[in-house]
C-alpha cells in the first residue's frame, strides 16, 4: 500500500484549536464582507490579534457594521487593486497568517463589469501575494477562491482537486486565475523561504447577516421580510448550499496544517462542500427557506432572460475530511433554520453581533 501523502489529522476534533490562535497575529483581506465578518468575529474569539484590508462594504445594512465587527480588529479599508496599499498594510500589520478572502463574488456582476472583475480577482490576489513575498513575517496564506474555478462539464459528481480549471463567464475564469497565480507565486518565490499557500474552493454558502444584492438568500430574506414573492431565475441550477460556518472552519483547519511541521504538504488546492445530499436545485432551497420562514412566504419564476451559469455543480472534499479532518456539520435543512432564526430574530431587535456570536458557540458544540 502506498503511504499518505500527509499525516493523519492531529484529532478528530474539527474545532479550531484556540492555544493556537490566541495571541497569534491574522490578515483577513475582505473582512467588510459577508464571509470575511463571520471569520473576523470567530477569529477575535479565538484570541487572534485580527487585522483586515477592504473596500467599505457595499450593501447597507451589512454585517461588518450591525456585528460591530471592527471593535475587534485592526480594520483597514483599501483596495487590493491598488498594489502601494496592499504592501503597506502588510508592513503595517506583519501578520504570520493571511486569509485573502476579498473579491468580486458575483457571476452576474462580472457580466457588467468583466475588467473589474479580473482586476480584482486576478491581479489582486497577484498583489496580496508579492506583498507577502516581501513580508517575512507571514508564515501561511489561505487564498480562498471558489468551486466555480473548475471547468464545469455537468458532471453528476463532484469535482475533484486534480480537475481542469477553467470557466465559461469572467467571475468563474477570473477564480482559476487566481489559482493558477498562487500555484505560481507558491512555486517561484514562497517555498523557498517556507512560507505556505493553499488555495481553498467552497461551495455556495448561507448564513445570517448576509444583505448582498443580487444573492438568492439575501433575494429571498428581503422579500419574506416584505411579505412578498421572490423572483427566482433558474429552479433547476443545482448547487453546493452550506452554513457560513463550513467552508470558514475548513480554512482556519487548513491554516494551522499550513503552520505545522508537515505545512508543506498541505500547500496546495482543498475543497470545502457539503455531502452529496445537500446538492439540491435552488427551487428546493426555496422552499425549504419558505417553510422555516413561515408567514406565508412565496416565490414565482423570473420571465427575464438571463446570462448563462452552470446547471449543476458541486465538489468532492474527501480529500478535507480524511487529511484535515474536517466535516459538515449541519445539513441543509438545519442551515436554513439557522439562516432563517438569525434573521428574524435581528428583525425582531437582537444584536447582530450576540446572534452571531451565539451561533459560532452553537456550532463549536456540535463537534462532540
Amino acid at each position: 500500500m502506498q503511504p499518505s501523502p500527509f499525516p493523519l489529522p492531529r484529532t478528530r476534533d474539527p474545532n479550531p484549536d484556540p492555544a493556537f490562535w490566541a495571541g497569534r497575529r491574522v490578515l483577513v483581506t475582505g473582512q467588510t464582507g459577508f464571509k470575511g465578518a463571520w471569520l473576523c468575529l470567530w477569529l477575535g474569539r479565538l484570541g487572534a490579534r485580527v487585522s483586515g484590508l477592504a473596500l467599505p462594504p457595499e450593501s447597507a445594512p451589512n454585517l461588518f457594521e450591525a456585528a460591530r465587527i471592527g471593535a475587534g480588529m485592526d480594520s483597514h479599508l483599501g483596495d487590493i487593486r491598488d498594489a502601494d496599499a496592499v504592501r503597506a498594510c502588510l508592513a503595517a500589520t506583519a501578520p504570520e497568517i493571511v486569509i485573502h478572502m476579498a473579491a468580486q463574488a458575483l457571476v452576474r456582476a462580472s457580466y457588467r463589469d468583466p475588467l473589474g472583475t479580473y482586476a480584482t480577482n486576478v491581479m489582486g490576489t497577484a498583489h496580496v501575494l508579492d506583498a507577502v513575498r516581501t513580508t517575512p513575517s507571514v508564515r501561511a496564506v489561505v487564498v480562498v477562491t471558489s468551486d466555480k474555478a473548475y471547468e464545469n462539464r455537468e458532471w453528476p459528481y463532484g469535482y475533484r482537486e486534480t480537475e481542469a480549471l477553467g470557466g465559461h463567464d469572467p467571475y468563474s475564469s477570473s477564480k482559476a486565475c487566481a489559482e493558477l497565480v498562487a500555484a505560481a507565486y507558491r512555486n517561484a518565490f514562497l517555498a523557498e523561504r517556507d512560507c505556505r499557500i493553499a488555495t481553498a474552493r467552497a461551495g455556495n454558502v448561507l448564513g445570517g447577516g448576509d444583505w448582498s444584492e443580487d444573492r438568492l438568500v439575501p433575494d429571498i430574506v428581503r422579500a419574506f421580510a416584505r411579505g412578498e414573492s421572490v423572483e427566482i431565475r433558474a429552479p433547476h441550477a443545482t448547487r453546493p448550499w452550506q452554513h457560513v460556518l463550513e467552508p470558514l472552519s475548513g480554512y482556519l483547519r487548513l491554516a494551522e496544517c499550513l503552520v505545522g511541521a508537515d505545512g508543506p504538504r498541505y500547500a496546495e488546492p482543498w475543497n470545502f462542500g457539503p455531502a452529496d445530499e445537500d446538492c439540491r436545485p435552488v427551487a428546493h432551497l426555496v422552499d425549504a427557506l419558505a417553510q422555516a420562514w413561515g408567514a406565508d412566504a412565496l416565490w414565482h419564476l423570473s420571465p427575464a432572460i438571463h446570462p448563462h451559469e452552470a446547471t449543476f455543480l458541486k465538489v468532492d472534499s474527501a480529500k478535507a475530511r480524511t487529511y484535515l479532518g474536517w466535516d459538515r456539520r449541519l445539513r441543509l435543512d438545519a442551515a436554513l433554520a439557522w439562516t432563517a432564526a438569525w434573521h428574524r430574530a435581528e428583525a425582531d431587535g437582537g444584536s447582530a453581533r450576540d446572534l452571531t456570536l451565539a451561533q459560532i458557540e452553537a456550532y463549536e458544540a456540535l463537534s462532540g
